[in-house]
């Protein structure tokens, strides 16, 4: 049996990953190819509960940068652990909504983590794993935030100033600049563009498999 492959999704708040990955769902069913979902932080029942810590707004106490950055990759060693590493092994392919990605820009580049101090956490807990295939969703912040507050009330985390979701994205496309794995989607196109876009580079990801 094969190993599965993981495709992530990336991007800031109101970036549409939720339509991508429905998208992406779509083509691997298409091509009979089986596969789960994952989200982060979350995904495994400790990690749901630690992404409601990290994500709420109503703490009697100010929850610290560092503690942010340690419940992130508590959350994501779970995931990985329990649910990823298993499905690959068993040959399925995994779909994820955000990983270390995320954290190397949210706390990396919008709270200003050492890069230094960020590769340490990220060795000790995903010990060089990556995704092969990221998908980066880039778009400006304030077209973001105006698209997630449509949706509703925003989280502790979208509720930062500005200036930290410029941090992030700037963090996102030096990233993506540096990684051949992950391919950058601009997703101010119109939807029907993006995800013409996310099919052309999921769709030739798969035909390299064989």
């Amino acid at each position: 049996m094969s190993k599965g492959k993981f495709i992530v999704v990336e991007g800031m708040e109101g970036a549409g990953k939720s339509s991508a990955i429905h998208v992406i769902e779509a083509l691997l069913q298409q091509h009979h190819i089986e596969y789960i979902n994952t989200r982060e932080p979350g995904g495994t029942p400790l990690a749901e509960t630690l992404r409601t810590l990290i994500k709420a707004t109503d703490h009697q106490e100010t929850i610290t940068q560092e503690t942010e950055l340690l419940l992130m990759y508590a959350s994501r060693s779970q995931l990985l652990a329990n649910r990823i590493l298993p499905a690959l092994n068993q040959g399925q392919w995994v779909i994820g909504d955000r990983h270390d990605l995320s954290s190397r820009a949210y706390q990396g580049g919008g709270r200003e983590f050492d890069d230094e101090v960020m590769e340490s956490i990220s060795r000790v807990t995903l010990q060089g794993f990556k995704p092969d295939l990221t998908l980066y969703l880039d778009l400006d912040p304030e077209i973001g935030l105006s698209r997630a507050k449509a949706r509703g009330e925003l989280d502790r985390i979208e509720q930062e100033k500005i200036d930290f979701f410029h941090r992030v994205r700037n963090k996102y496309q030096d990233l993506a600049s540096k990684d051949s794995t992950i391919v950058t989607i601009n997703a101010e196109q119109s939807m029907e563009l993006v995800h013409q876009d996310i099919i052309n580079t999921v769709q030739q990801f798969i035909t390299k498999q064989g």
